[in-house]
Order: C-alpha cells, then structure tokens, then sequence
C-alpha cells in the first residue's frame, strides 16, 4: 500500500486528514493576493476576506492563531461588555455589503475578528442583532467560585472579582488573574448561535507585563485590567479554558489557556497581531 493510501477508504481516515489539511490551507491565506482568496472563498454574503486582527497569542498545539481580543468597555454601574463596532456600508468585490468596523487604538476593530468556525452566522453578529454588548456569566462553567457566586445569564460585574490578586483554584499558580466563563451578544440565540467568552482580570504587577505589538491597543481595549477575548479556539472550535482543567499540567499549560480537545495554547499575557481569511456573513444578511 502506497502511502498516500494507508488508511483504507473504509476508514474515513483519509478523507478526514485531508479535510483538516484544506482547512488548514484555508486559515493560512492570510499573506495570499485576493485572486487566490477569491479561489477559496464564498465572495457572496456580507464582509470576510483578509482580516487583520489582535488577539492572544497561540504559543503551543495545532491552533493556527490566536483568538481575537473583545475591548472591554465599563458601566457607570460597574456592569462589563464588549465593544461592538458600528455598521456601516461599503463595497467589496463589487457589491455593497454591511460592515462593522472602527478604529480604536490605532488598530482597525471590526466583527469580521469573529468571522471564523460558523459565528458568521450567529444572530449576534447580523446588522439586525437586537442583543447588547454586556457580557452574561455562561452555563456550567469550570470555575467554583463562578458555579457558586452568580447565576448564568447574569451581567458580569467587576464586584464578582474582588479578589482577582490572590484567587486560585489549584491549577498552577495563584495570583495570575481571575477568570469568568461568559456569553457576548447571545440573549435567546439558543446553544447554537451563542459565542463564548472568557473574561480575565489581571493584577497591576501581571499587567504591566503584558507584552504587546502595540500599547495603544491594549490601553484602548481593556479597562480596570480587565481584557476579553472570544472562547472559540482557531483549530477545530472547542472552548478552552484559562486554569480550567487539571490535564492543562500535563502540557506544562496551567498557567495559560489551554484547549483540552487537541492541546492548543495560548497566552493571554501576549498580545498579538494576526491574519486570516474571514468567512462571509450568509448573503442577504
């Protein structure tokens, strides 16, 4: 048996490692001219193509990037949510399409950051979304505190991380920040249109560390130390976890973000800048 033919048709193997290796080409177009784009891209529908994005860093696995940043905006009561830039129409490949975009920090911010693993097609990211931007504590989260605390669909708040200099949970070390599983713009979109969040709260000391490809981002996309993210890991779309689980020590993970489903890491104590392909909102959107 030839190599290209070691896994018997029979088995799904093969068809399988090739659909992962066109995904992969797919998420690697970043750097490619728009005729190749055109080539492996839906032009139909509303925004995608090359995107520019900041995020955290992937630093470990087979997750192709980082997962992109959410700038985090305050309350005058103490209520948190994710900035959501604000629509408008442009013409990309020769029709108008709907996109939302601005620039904060010096960086071009836009909802096509959040244009991979089907969110494109979740109600929140539509021009018609009626959801707002507050943040909302997730079902069955990994954390006790959060199990414990507050109640899923409650906005998050920054009272509930009071203790965000000392807490830990077990999980390597303490004192790194104080995580929240949550929900962004996903009020009654059923547990298929709902994006997932991980909220972070970092003491000054870890802050101030941070290391950044730009300052002007971070400063304009965090607020009281707190920075956002979306929870969808760039691999296959699982939701990983900063000190979820305890199988993060066997990759030497526990203080990062670790996807349990292929071991993919990240750290959100690096920020990033990053490309690739956007897929399209559903055309008519």
């Amino acid at each position: 048996m030839s190599e290209s033919d070691k896994y018997p048709e029979s088995s799904g193997r093969r068809r399988f490692v090739k659909g992962v290796v066109g995904s992969a080409s797919l998420a690697g177009v970043g750097a490619a001219t728009s005729s190749m784009i055109n080539t492996t891209t839906n032009p139909t529908g509303g925004g995608g193509g090359i995107t520019q994005f900041f995020g955290i860093e992937r630093i470990d696995g087979p997750a192709p990037r980082g997962m992109p940043m959410i700038p985090v905006r305050i309350d005058n009561e103490g209520f948190i949510e994710g900035l959501f830039p604000d629509w408008e129409t442009v013409t990309q490949q020769g029709q108008e399409v709907q996109v939302a975009r601005e620039e904060l920090g010096g960086i071009q911010y836009g909802a096509q950051w959040f244009q991979y693993c089907g969110v494109q097609t979740y109600p929140g990211l539509q021009p018609d979304a009626e959801q707002d931007n507050y943040f909302r504590y997730a079902d069955n989260p990994p954390y006790d505190w959060q199990s414990e605390s507050v109640t899923a669909g409650d906005k998050i708040h920054v009272d509930d991380f009071a203790d965000y200099e000392t807490w830990g949970n077990g999980i390597g070390q303490a004192g790194l920040g104080k995580p929240a599983m949550g929900t962004w713009r996903s009020q009654d979109a059923g547990t298929s249109g709902t994006m997932p969040v991980q909220v972070l709260r970092i003491p000054s000391s870890r802050f101030d560390q941070i290391t950044t490809e730009s300052q002007d981002w971070l400063d304009a996309a965090s607020e009281q130390n707190f920075i956002a993210w979306l929870d969808k890991c760039t691999h296959f779309c699982c939701v990983p976890g900063f000190k979820a689980t305890a199988q993060s020590t066997h990759f030497d993970a526990e203080n990062d973000v670790y996807c349990p489903c292929h071991q993919s890491v990240y750290n959100p104590y690096s920020i990033v800048g990053g490309s690739y392909v956007a897929l399209p909102r559903p055309a008519g959107e």
